[in-house]
């Protein structure tokens, strides 16, 4: 059985690039998967509406701000 290495010498330059950069594509996936922990920035964001809100109404709303804003993903 021959080596990804020695299957990949076999492969024209312009695939030889791209083996490159789809492994390089997967590396940085797992280096990011690795470092992304959960943020709790948002801990207690909805502070000022609880008088207003039941918890689950807040839930709600939170869900659905969250549903219109995607920029905090």
């Amino acid at each position: 059985m021959q080596s990804i290495q020695e299957l990949v010498e076999k492969l024209p330059p312009d695939l030889q690039q791209e083996v490159r950069d789809f492994v390089e594509f997967l590396w940085e996936r797992k280096v990011y998967r690795r470092q992304r922990k959960l943020r709790l920035t948002w801990a207690g964001a909805l502070r000022e509406h609880r008088t207003q809100f039941t918890s689950l109404e807040l839930q709600k709303k939170a869900l659905e701000w969250w549903g219109n804003d995607h920029s905090c993903i």
